[in-house]
């Protein structure tokens, strides 16, 4: 057996272990990693950019169909599909490979691990490393399958689905979450047949109830056969088709299809680390618990990322990688604060993008807030691009004006979020917000019409309650 020893070793290279190894490292502390492979992690190999990549020929597909709201004629656009993936393989190759440079900079045990006991962690068969620190990010894998008969009749996976070699004819997508929302609408643009099953009112079902109704519809507009508020009851084989039972209202139905995508979710990769020798407590679905520091039951070892069961967000497994870090090295107590770290966004078309507290959120803990909006069917810059789709919204408080949160639905939605992230960061009420120049006409502008919204809503509050203390003297 070989033994070795660090200071700190992190569990997972992925994108919150190896942001970790790293801010450790920058600490002048030791560190290791250990990761079972493929390197490269989650991201990378098997989330955000294969599926963007993808996503990317499916949005310039829809666009050409829709050019000729543009005075642009198309004839004749053929899907390359074999290209498709080829070309998602390769950029994904180049990412991975550069990630795999950085990692190696790192002592690097490659293998299956589990503790043997709080300070000792065996790799494989022949490896036992030492540390008085451990950080545990190993991400999260597909939920396992829970709908009777699905496993018998065979499906495909959101892992399976960015490598088939061919489009199926027809697909039945599991789920509405960002997953099958985004993957669903791949599908659909790249011509199957496309039908998404949920039992939410709407796609997203944990988003504010006006985008995620705006979404389904746009989506059922598209042709994509969104059945909402139906139960899944079971799967089976039917000749050459895949049939799923589903209860709709009390109707029982079936829908058919060549292909069946499973997109119910992800849970903790844990399996087999056996925490209960390290003093660590997890959970097989909600994750492993962990504190505002990071720290997990055992105080020295902490946990970050996927595999913590909150905000499955690379840029969040990031930042909890480097608070873990710092408070793992300098022995300190950093809080992780999620409130503008938990912004998000789905690459649907239009895209969804959130930042703050949702109204949802306000309302769940009781908070009064002023409320502004306007739609991209009204902006200029939308109309000039034919990109009318949706509508942005900000949250305020109503005494000083100050932004709580704001969401968008529509075109670039990712990239505009980020003017929000930006005010929110340094506090910024909607009367300073309006004083930042917008340049004309662009798309960004869009934010400054709530903007002023909530600003007149404020001023005319004001303005009556002056009226009012002069009428009582």
């Amino acid at each position: 057996m070989k033994y070795a020893r660090h200071d700190l070793v992190v569990l997972g290279a992925g994108s919150a272990g190896y942001a970790a190894a790293r801010t450790a490292r920058a600490e002048g502390a030791d560190v290791a990693l250990v990761d079972r492979g493929p390197l490269g992690g989650l991201c990378i190999l098997r989330g955000c950019m294969p599926s963007k990549t993808l996503i990317a020929s499916s949005d310039l597909r829809h666009d050409i169909a829709e050019s000729d709201a543009l005075g642009i004629g198309v004839e004749g656009v053929a899907v390359d599909f074999p290209f498709i993936m080829r070309r998602k393989r390769e950029l994904i190759a180049g990412f991975a490979d550069y990630r795999i440079e950085g990692i190696r900079q790192f002592p690097l045990y490659e293998g299956t691990a589990k503790f043997l006991s709080p300070t000792d962690l065996q790799v494989g068969d022949h490896t036992i490393v030492r540390a008085q620190k451990f950080i545990v990010a190993t991400g999260s894998v597909v939920a396992p399958d829970a709908v009777p008969g699905l496993a018998e009749a065979g499906y495909i996976d959101s892992d399976a689905a960015l490598e088939l070699k061919e489009l199926p004819k027809s697909l039945i997508v599991l789920g509405g979450g960002y997953v099958g929302s985004e993957l669903g609408q791949f599908f659909a643009r790249m011509g199957v047949k496309v039908t998404i099953v949920l039992r939410s009112p709407h796609l997203l079902s944990g988003e504010d109830h006006d985008v995620g109704n705006a979404l389904t519809d746009y989506y059922r507009e598209e042709g994509i056969d969104v059945q909402t508020e139906t139960a899944i009851k079971g799967v089976k084989r039917r000749g050459g088709k895949k049939v799923v039972s589903v209860v709709h209202h009390g109707v029982e139905g079936e829908l058919e299809a060549d292909e069946v995508m499973y997109c119910l979710g992800r849970v903790p990769d844990i399996e087999g680390l056996d925490f209960e020798k390290a003093g660590v407590r997890a959970h097989p679905v909600t994750g492993i618990e962990v504190d505002q520091t990071l720290r997990t039951s055992n105080p020295s070892i902490f946990a970050v990322g996927d595999v913590t069961g909150r905000f499955l967000l690379v840029h969040v497994a990031i930042y909890q990688g480097e608070v873990a870090a710092r408070n793992a090295v300098r022995n300190a107590n950093e809080m992780a604060d999620y409130h503008l770290a938990k912004a998000h966004t789905v690459f649907s078309d239009p895209q969804v993008a959130v930042v703050g507290d949702t109204e949802r959120d306000l309302q769940a803990i009781g908070v009064t807030y002023l409320k502004g909006s306007y739609d991209f069917a009204e902006h200029g810059k939308a109309v000039t691009m034919n990109k009318t789709k949706g509508f942005v919204k900000m949250m305020a408080a109503p005494d000083t004006g100050k932004i709580l949160g704001a969401a968008i639905l529509g075109a670039h939605g990712s990239d505009l979020i980020h003017e929000m992230i930006v005010a929110m960061n340094y506090g910024a009420t909607v009367f300073e917000f309006m004083k930042i120049p917008h340049l004309h006409p662009t798309m960004a502008e869009i934010w400054t019409y709530p903007a002023e919204e909530i600003a007149a809503k404020i001023e005319a509050a004001r303005l009556d309650e002056a009226a009012l203390r002069v009428r009582t003297g």
